[in-house]
């Protein structure tokens, strides 16, 4: 048995429920809620905590987690300068990083229950709003996705942030909204805002040439993007129906599944494989504003929705893992 978290719009801004083959009964709401919209949320990879990124100070939230949410950690010594808008716990759960709207776009701290001092910031900073972040599996590296050119910006990471990476060869063509490394660290998956609206490139601490695009694209601006845990699959959470696609993976994009027979009700934008690759989830807008599916190399039937909706358009979803491992969380803001 897993759990899963939504961030959303409107108070309490994060819900949670337990998750096995479906949604269980909504655990109560933190005690102190995030001040505004939860725009990701991530669980560290003990599962231990969960952590809101969100748009007005302290511009982002912690928790400890055992079966819901408990007393809210001490916001960071040194907060993010503005609108929290990615959120993302280090492989080891040492360190916690979140992406957010101004300079220097990306702010990271140690983590031991609780914020350490800031890290320094990166020597050669994103270009500009930091959309996402993500840590690769080995934690030697992290990516930030963001709004204007190269769109997708890395580093080495040892307990701070090494020396930029040189940018890809061939960029993404437009605003990075959403960054994901495979499970064997292999591979990096950029969601953005014009076609293909989704690229990839192979990772050995740094980009190689950029994958062929897939042969069906996204129809609409890519916001979120997931890996499944096994890395034998990649989805997309874009802004027209059918609002999720999804391919195999194989050092590259195979022929798209078949789109879910009951689709997601608005604009996607946050994409999550369960911990054991057997259920994939998209937050969205309109009601249920969370949708989610079985998964075995292609949807299943819908699962019933929750019986307590989060309150309002879903930006963001997570599954707590199961074990100290990679937490398969896509959480995006657009």
């Amino acid at each position: 048995m897993s759990d899963v978290a939504v961030g959303h719009d409107l108070s309490p801004f994060v819900t949670a429920y337990p998750w096995s083959s479906g949604f269980g009964t909504k655990y109560t709401n933190p005690g102190t809620l995030p001040p505004n919209s939860g725009n990701s949320v991530s669980f560290s990879p003990s599962g231990n905590d969960i952590a809101v990124a969100h748009p007005t100070s302290p511009f982002i939230t912690a928790y400890p987690w055992s079966a819901g949410f408990g007393a809210k950690y001490t916001d960071p010594g040194t907060l993010p300068t503005s609108t929290g808008r990615g959120v993302s716990f280090s492989p080891n759960g040492n360190d916690i990083a979140v992406a957010h709207s101004t300079s220097p776009c990306i702010t990271a701290y140690p983590w031991s229950s609780g914020f350490g001092a800031k890290y320094t910031n990166p020597g050669t900073l994103p270009a500009s709003i930091g959309y996402d972040v993500s840590f690769s599996p080995s934690g030697n590296d992290i990516a930030v996705a963001h709004s204007t050119s190269p769109f997708i910006t890395a580093y080495p990471w040892s307990a701070g942030f090494g020396t930029k990476y040189t940018n890809p060869g061939t960029l993404p063509p437009n605003s990075g909204n959403s960054v994901s490394f495979s499970p064997s660290g292999n591979d990096i998956a950029v969601a953005h805002s014009t076609s293909p609206f989704i690229t990839a490139y192979p990772w050995s601490a740094g980009f190689g040439a950029k994958y062929t695009d897939p042969g069906t694209l996204p129809t609409g601006t890519g916001i979120g993007v997931s890996f499944s845990p096994s890395g034998n699959d990649i989805g997309v959470a874009h802004s027209t129906s059918p609002f999720i696609t999804a391919y195999p993976w194989s050092s590259g994009f195979g022929a798209k599944y078949t789109n879910p027979g009951t689709l997601p009700t608005g604009i996607g934008r946050g994409v999550s494989f369960s911990p054991n690759g057997n259920d994939i989830a998209v937050a969205h807008d309109s009601s249920p504003f969370v949708t989610a599916y079985p998964w075995s190399a292609g949807f299943g039937t819908k699962y019933t929705n929750p019986g307590t909706l989060p309150t309002s358009t879903g930006r963001g979803v997570s599954f707590r893992p199961l074990h100290p491992a990679i937490a398969h969380r896509r959480c995006m803001l657009y």
